[in-house]
């Protein structure tokens, strides 16, 4: 499987990751800001919808051991500093969500 095929695969598996407090996925509040995929380790980029989401530390790794599980190999996780905003969900998940 090619590193793009990871890529596209592991995006779906992380739809399981739920934002309790939102009640959304994390690929649909678009907080994958980039993926890493390499023969021998994984790295993901990611935001929070707010600096100090009380959720960071369980979303983090919740969605480390998801890549993890789903590549075989090892992941590592990167909180960006980059600030959410509801333009980076994804296209149809605004009207789901209901607040805009």
């Amino acid at each position: 499987m090619s590193e793009v095929d990871k890529e596209a695969g592991l995006r779906e598996a992380l739809r399981s990751v739920i934002d309790p407090e939102i009640g959304m996925n994390i690929i649909e509040l678009g907080l994958i800001r980039n993926i890493e995929v390499h023969e021998d380790h994984a790295h993901v980029l990611m935001i929070m919808t707010t600096p100090f989401c009380p959720y960071a530390p369980q979303l983090l790794e919740q969605t480390r051991r998801t890549s993890q599980t789903y590549l075989g190999v090892p992941t590592t996780i990167e909180m960006g500093m980059e600030m959410w905003d509801p333009s980076m969900m994804e296209e149809g998940a605004v009207s789901d969500w209901g607040l805009f």
